[in-house]
């Protein structure tokens, strides 16, 4: 009989309760996505009456002289975002690479490139055709120019004239 009891007694808890609660909708401080809450109508009460409290009284300049609320937007502090983020939101980025030589002829700029490879195995070189009849011979993908100072001093020694210009790199490639 006991046991029935309990029974009896958690289930009339649980019907009153759902019987003063209510659904709401609200939404998202942040992000602004819609809420659905089960709650008490006096909750809902006594947040709606903590949120008007928050909100900041503007008095209006215009003639009628009526106080305007306006709720303050909550500011997310922007953070640094890392590599990988700045990567996937934008993976083409101005960088720099390592312009080896500028030459008249497409067959000119492959023979720099192949005497490169021997030379640099672990680099990638692309040649830029942009400013036909002449051809730019480029090397490696950088974020900055001193990231390109090292390979740079290396390449000087087989290019003379190599130099570090500013060109839009993959972001992945990049170092």
């Amino acid at each position: 009989m006991k046991y029935i009891l309990k029974i009896f007694t958690v289930l009339c808890f649980l019907v009153a309760n759902s019987i003063d609660a209510q659904l709401v909708v609200k939404n998202d401080t942040i992000s602004g996505t819609p809420i659905t809450l089960s709650m008490d109508k006096k909750v809902d009460e006594l947040l709606e009456s903590a949120e008007n409290k928050c909100a900041t009284t503007i008095t209006n300049t215009y003639s009628d002289n009526t106080p305007k609320t306006t709720i303050p937007k909550i500011s997310v502090p922007e953070r640094n975002l890392s590599q990988a983020e700045i990567c996937r939101r934008n993976p083409r980025i101005m960088g720099y690479k390592i312009q080896l030589a500028v030459v008249k002829s497409n067959e000119e700029a492959r023979e720099v490139g192949m005497y490169f490879r021997r030379r640099f195995p672990n680099m990638k070189v692309e040649i830029d055709a942009s400013l036909r009849p002449n051809y730019k011979v480029m090397a490696g993908s950088y974020l900055s120019k001193q990231s390109a100072a090292a390979d740079l001093s290396r390449i000087r020694q087989y290019f003379k004239s190599a130099i570090a210009i500013q060109y839009r790199v993959f972001c992945v490639e990049a170092k």
